[in-house]
């Protein structure tokens, strides 16, 4: 393996992991989130993201790795086309199901996912509007990076192995996202192998480009509104306990 390329997975199985989490404890102390608190948050991630997918993409280049390797192309349009169209149309149901189930169960309000939720995501049109470009950049970005790169690396490393590139893939992304927690663990490493899959099978990056698009603008529109629901749900449920007892 190249001495860049084990530097950047290093960053990105060590160093990202950790800044992620202190970044988070950091939210969590705060009681609230100003205006300006979202705004300096997504610019400050857009700007790294692209910074990481521009290094990747210029170390990956000097070393001969073709953009086409990097699932940058589209090689069977008709493929491609219904992979995006199902694994989207999966992705959406299962952030719904998920957002029904936070309105149903109350109590899961107060877990870290719901309370960052409140804390990052939009609450006007301007803060919305920056989001969108986030999640856009995010969407393309970690998939360049993970599915694209990550994956990449670790079949040329294991000699075309596509088991071993799609687990690789798959847990360098979950440990990207380990400050939400054992449960969002789990299921970031299990979308990991779901995309990892996907990607290796139809050689393009753009249904886990589109499905991750609308997991993260499905949440982040939707989330607080519901979150805020649960919470109030909650308190009418406390209230009547107290009124009962």
């Amino acid at each position: 393996m190249h001495w860049d390329f084990a530097l950047i997975l290093l960053f990105l199985g060590v160093a990202v992991p950790v800044l992620g989490r202190r970044r988070v404890r950091q939210l969590m102390r705060m009681p609230s989130t100003t205006k300006m608190d979202r705004i300096s948050l997504y610019a400050s991630t857009l700007a790294f993201q692209w910074i990481a997918a521009g290094i990747i993409l210029w170390r990956s280049n000097a070393h001969g790795i073709r953009a086409s390797q990097l699932g940058l192309q589209v090689p069977n349009p008709a493929l491609v086309v219904s992979a995006t169209v199902v694994l989207a149309a999966l992705i959406l149901l299962n952030q719904m199901m998920g957002l029904r189930r936070l309105v149903a169960q109350p109590e899961k309000t107060h877990g870290i996912l719901p309370q960052l939720a409140l804390k990052l995501f939009p609450q006007d049109e301007v803060e919305r509007l920056a989001f969108f470009a986030l999640v856009t950049t995010v969407a393309v970005c970690e998939e360049l990076i993970y599915r694209g790169f990550v994956q990449r690396v670790f079949q040329d490393w294991s000699r075309g192995s596509v088991i071993v590139a799609v687990i690789g893939s798959a847990v360098f992304f979950a440990l990207a996202h380990l400050y939400q927690g054992r449960r969002g663990l789990i299921s970031t490493l299990t979308i990991g192998l779901l995309f990892s899959t996907i990607r290796a099978w139809t050689g393009s990056l753009l249904p886990c480009v589109v499905a991750h698009f609308i997991a993260d603008i499905t949440v982040g529109l939707l989330a607080p509104g519901r979150v805020r629901a649960g919470l109030a749900e909650r308190k009418i449920y406390v209230d009547e306990n107290k009124a009962v007892n």
